[in-house]
């Protein structure tokens, strides 16, 4: 036992000394991020009423829906069951799946954050030398996270009530209760390992693993009954039914696993020292591979990049099995065919779905190019880069490594993502493929914004989530309120050709990847010019 472990036991309150403190630390220092993750997530779902309300305005066309929903197994497998034709029921319906996931990355990039972030930089140390209990740093990132869950569920519940006080209150309670379970396996994973990008991972990892078992189960049967819901807290959302008769004892299964998985950290971070893991970190090659800086680039990267590609691939099976079954569901609808023409442009349905569908996986890449490149940003205010370079390696050399798996990872997972697409459809390999790959200009752009930001000024490099969450906003939600052109244009995807189906236009694509060369050069040119900085 070290002598940290031993002054920092202790019982009762002792283990909780500081907590006050930590939290209000925690709530400035996410003074940006919370508002940005909160504000979007609710913003997706209180604009969906008015959306539903000009897509299914009549009786006749809401129960036509839930007709269809009952026979359309792929479409079950994105979204989930319906259970009731009112608006209400509908937007829990359509966005609470994914309502209930946003919470959940949110309040995992809080935890981790706030926790192995923390020790991994050594800042956590210096911060137990204080009056702070052992168990202060995990309650102050648990309860940041439980904060963040409570104003959703407020901001949801609120903007809904008009639809029914009832169903609005469950609906915002089991988002959040969907955040506050991964914040508390969050806070597992974070006693297991030593790096902060992998306790991300793996969490990550298993909120994919709840939303493919939710989905499975969903493709199964068209009640919510299958037992591979009921495995999954994203399922146990859909199963409190808001706005169709709720099952309020649904809510004890969230609060059983956050309180049980909480007690499980709890006990684990009692029987560690402050920067250890019960999964230490095996040492790499001391040469070969990492004995240049793009070795050590894809080393610390190469995690990320797996599991970003795997999830593209099933992504693009998946939504490419749903093309079919998506036309179908359209059917005459003009609101429906008109929404998914603006997102994918003017040919054919089912081109116009799967141009849709290239796009917002366009859009998601981009996350995958901020994330990848802001590890250039911690790399450098935890303190790691400056041994790297102050062996013959320049800066521009080292970040030129990371930047290659940043912008070469985008490439493989369009390519990975247009292959998925080409399997699940069935046909038409080479102009799917073709589409994803005309979505890398604007992907690179965000990147390219990236750069520029942690090149010029380390401390805006975090102002790029804020860029790539307002592309994503305007992409995916923009088309279904009809917002003007202007507005969509101010993303870089809004000026990318909406293939497969319409024309190729070579002038936005060659303007755009000159834009995010020119991007990145200024980014670079300031990266050299600056002082390093260290948190």
């Amino acid at each position: 036992m070290t002598a940290t472990t031993f002054a920092a036991r202790g019982t009762g309150s002792r283990q909780l000394a500081g907590t006050g403190t930590l939290l209000r630390f925690a709530l400035r220092r996410d003074r940006a991020m919370v508002p940005i993750w909160v504000g979007v997530n609710a913003l997706m779902v209180l604009s969906m009423p008015s959306t539903l309300r000009g897509l299914y305005g009549t009786a006749a066309e809401r129960a036509d829906l839930l007709g269809q929903m009952a026979t359309n197994a792929s479409l079950r497998a994105m979204v989930g069951p319906v259970f009731g034709d009112s608006l209400g029921a509908l937007t829990a319906w359509r966005v609470g799946v994914y309502a209930g996931a946003l919470a959940a990355v949110m309040s995992l990039l809080i935890v981790v954050r706030h926790t192995r972030d923390e020790e991994e930089s050594g800042r956590q140390e210096m911060i137990s030398a204080g009056a702070v209990g052992r168990r202060a740093p995990l309650t102050a990132a648990l309860l940041t996270a439980a904060v963040a869950c409570a104003v959703l569920a407020l901001v949801v519940a609120g903007g809904l009530a008009a639809h029914g006080a009832g169903g609005a209150l469950a609906l915002g309670l089991g988002i959040a209760g969907v955040g506050m379970v991964f914040a508390t396996t969050a806070a597992i994973v974070a006693q297991f390992t030593e790096s902060a990008r992998l306790a991300r991972g793996l969490t990550a990892g298993l909120l994919g693993a709840a939303f493919v078992l939710r989905a499975a189960g969903d493709s199964a049967t068209d009640d919510g009954s299958s037992v591979l819901t009921w495995v999954s807290p994203i399922g146990w959302l859909e199963n409190l039914r808001p706005f169709a008769h709720e099952r309020w004892w649904v809510l004890l299964l969230f609060a059983g696993a956050t309180v049980a998985q909480a007690a499980v950290a709890y006990g684990l971070a009692g029987r560690r020292d402050v920067g250890m893991s019960f999964l230490p970190s095996r040492p790499g090659p001391a040469q070969g591979r990492l004995g240049t800086a793009a070795g050590l680039a894809w080393r610390l990267q190469r995690g990320g990049v797996l599991g970003w590609s795997v999830g593209f691939l099933l992504a693009g099976v998946v939504y490419g099995g749903m093309t079919e079954g998506a036309a179908d569901l359209v059917g005459e609808n003009d609101n429906a065919r008109e929404i998914f023409q603006r997102m994918g442009g003017q040919s054919g349905l089912t081109d116009a779905f799967l141009a849709a569908m290239v796009g917002m996986l366009g859009l998601v890449a981009a996350l995958y190019v901020v994330a990848s490149v802001l590890r250039l940003h911690g790399e450098e205010t935890s303190g790691r880069a400056e041994p790297v370079l102050a062996n013959a390696v320049g800066r521009l050399r080292w970040a030129a490594g990371h930047l290659a798996v940043a912008f070469g990872g985008s490439v493989l997972l369009m390519l990975l993502a247009g292959a998925g697409l080409a399997a699940g459809y069935g046909r038409d390999f080479g102009p799917v493929l073709g589409a994803c790959l005309a979505q890398l200009p604007a992907i690179w752009v965000i990147g390219g914004v990236t750069v520029l930001l942690h090149g010029c000024s380390p401390r805006l490099a975090p102002a790029a989530w804020g860029v790539a969450g307002a592309v994503l906003l305007i992409g995916w939600v923009g088309p279904a309120l009809d917002v003007p052109q202007a507005v969509l244009d101010l993303s870089p995807f809004g000026h990318l050709p909406k293939l497969p189906g319409s024309e190729m236009r070579w002038a936005p694509v060659l303007l755009l990847t000159g834009l995010a060369a020119l991007l990145v050069g200024t980014g670079l040119a300031g990266l050299r010019r600056r002082d390093m900085v260290s948190s």
